[in-house]
């Protein structure tokens, strides 16, 4: 992909949750069905980094399954990091602290090299442009994990849902080409009242997340589907490292 296609379709994203941070928080207030079947999996003690963090709600259900928890949360959004560090405020057994960061720069994740007992990246691979991009940030993330540490990602499958196949818009509409983008890129319609807010989504399929987990020295515990309506939105996968 053409690196300024690809910077596009950053930009579309940050912009996208820098305006409508408070309304899309609002409709993220509970645990995903997901991640009730994750628990079990989770060390009670626990070091963990949530990548992509959005208004902590992952930090939320931590603190209720989870005995202590360092919890890390990184966002691109600083409005979104402001509500997250709010809503901290009724955590009981978790120690968080949120940051700012551009998870489109490299180099985001040397500080936390090794360092995690968990890191979590939900519902954000699919929000990255360019195939070798998605690979470089599993890498990167898989990187922060301690021996055995876990990597939990969720993916959208979001093609196979009508309700969100309704919601696709062309990319003439940012006006770019779709000749520019790669085959599974696709533009979201997100709508908050009478406001139209556009994402840049990647339909990955598990052969894409396979690729991941060979690249990053991981080894697949488990995978499903959950939550959504239909409750198979999402596709999670959970690997811990060789």
């Amino acid at each position: 992909m053409n690196e300024i296609v690809r910077q596009r379709l950053w930009q579309i994203n940050r912009e996208f949750y820098d305006r409508f941070a408070a309304q899309f928080a609002a409709t993220r207030f509970g645990a995903q069905p997901g991640w009730e079947r994750l628990a079990p999996h989770l060390p009670p003690i626990c070091r963990a980094l949530d990548v992509g963090c959005g208004n902590g709600r992952f930090a939320q259900f931590l603190d209720q399954r989870l005995q202590q928890v360092t919890y890390t949360g990184l966002d691109g959004s600083e409005r979104l990091a402001a509500l997250a560090r709010r809503r901290a405020a009724s955590l009981t057994r978790t120690q968080a602290a949120f940051h700012v960061v551009d998870l489109a720069q490299p180099g985001w994740e040397l500080p936390y090299r090794g360092a995690c007992d968990l890191t979590a990246a939900l519902a954000v691979a699919h929000h990255i442009p360019g195939a070798a991009a998605r690979a470089a940030f599993v890498q990167a993330a898989a990187s922060c994990l301690a021996p055995a540490g876990l990597l939990i990602l969720s993916t959208w499958r979001f093609l196979h849902l009508p309700r969100l196949r309704r919601k696709l818009v062309g990319w003439e509409t940012v006006g770019l080409d779709a000749a520019a983008v790669e085959p599974g890129d696709y533009l979201l319609d997100w709508q908050a009242g009478n406001q139209p807010g556009l994402r840049y989504v990647h339909q990955v399929e598990a052969v894409e997340i396979a690729e991941w987990a060979e690249r990053a020295g991981l080894t697949l515990i488990e995978q499903f589907q959950a939550d959504g309506r239909e409750g198979d939105l999402s596709l999670y996968s959970l690997f811990r490292r060789d």
